[in-house]
């Protein structure tokens, strides 16, 4: 007893803590950081989705306008041409990759010499910024001195077509260049699952006399498809966030041939700075994106249900 009255005053308050006060304690700035950077942002761009409101006037409060723009943006049919061009954009470029990246799976499955140095060659472009991406292809495809159009037999300089300045042709190069990027990512998902199917299977089929095919159908494919379904799920949901690798190729023209949707909410919130109906705008893609991304999921429950 005498011990305890000799100890100083510090001491005694740094031992009064508890291990739960403690967490708390080293917890707290992190939530604090996360509420401020994240969810009360959320939360504000749903209430100015609501109001009409301009960043560059701050002397103007929001005015509530309920709905109105939600109105406006549903009603306005170049909204949903935008959408429809992201719509065709995000199923082709995703089931591309899924092809591409499925064969390149299926041919670096087994060890051979090199496939080591290929693989790392076929991972690059997803190590790269999308923006240095944009400018390195905007190179290739320029019809004076890029090498695409030699590449696909227009030898003479001018003589092809021009691949970003032809509405009809810069979607494509878009898809081309998004494909080249990210079918890497696919091919790394699906690889890890193809790796991971026992031999057994395989030698059973074998003793069976099954064929290839049958062996890809019954063996390959559904004990890769949860993977690959992943793989889906990911690159839809960052094919509809798709700017950078626009900006940095067309900027989104000519004209608005591949204002994908991201593009035209940067140009509304940054261009024109209209902030309540910008913030509309991304909450409709967000539901979009929700709506998708459970379609994928219950397909991928679905799938794993029927495995096991």
């Amino acid at each position: 007893m005498q011990l305890t009255r000799t100890q100083p005053a510090h001491v005694h308050s740094r031992r009064s803590l508890t291990d739960v006060q403690i967490q708390v304690l080293f917890i707290a700035p992190t939530i604090i950081l996360l509420v401020l950077w994240n969810i009360f942002p959320l939360f504000y761009s749903l209430y100015l989705s609501f109001t009409e409101f301009s960043v560059i006037k701050p002397d103007v409060p929001p005015a509530w306008v309920g709905l109105q723009n939600y109105n406006k943006l549903l009603s306005d049919p170049r909204i949903w041409q935008y959408f429809t061009l992201t719509g065709r954009y995000v199923v082709t470029t995703v089931a591309l990759q899924a092809i591409v990246g499925f064969g390149l799976a299926l041919f670096l499955r087994e060890r051979f010499k090199g496939s080591g140095l290929i693989t790392t060659l076929i991972l690059i472009p997803i190590m790269m910024s999308p923006v240095v991406i944009g400018l390195f292809w905007k190179l290739i495809y320029n019809p004076a001195f890029g090498i695409f159009n030699y590449l696909i037999g227009y030898s003479v300089p001018n003589s092809g077509p021009d691949w970003l300045g032809e509405a009809s042709r810069a979607l494509w190069a878009i898809i081309i260049v998004d494909v080249w990027m990210w079918s890497p990512f696919v091919m790394l998902l699906c690889l890890s699952g193809l790796k991971a199917i026992p031999d057994y299977l395989y030698e059973a089929a074998a003793i069976d006399r099954a064929s290839p095919w049958f062996q890809f159908w019954r063996i390959t494919l559904p004990q890769v498809a949860p993977l690959l379904l992943i793989a889906i799920l990911f690159r839809t949901i960052e094919a509809f966030k798709t700017f950078d690798l626009v900006m940095g190729l067309t900027g989104g023209g000519p004209g608005d041939a591949t204002e994908l949707i991201a593009v035209h909410l940067y140009r509304a919130a940054f261009t024109r700075f209209t902030t309540g109906e910008s913030s509309a705008l991304a909450y409709i893609i967000l539901v979009i994106v929700i709506a998708v991304s459970n379609l994928y999921v219950r397909s991928l429950n679905r799938i794993r249900g029927e495995n096991h």
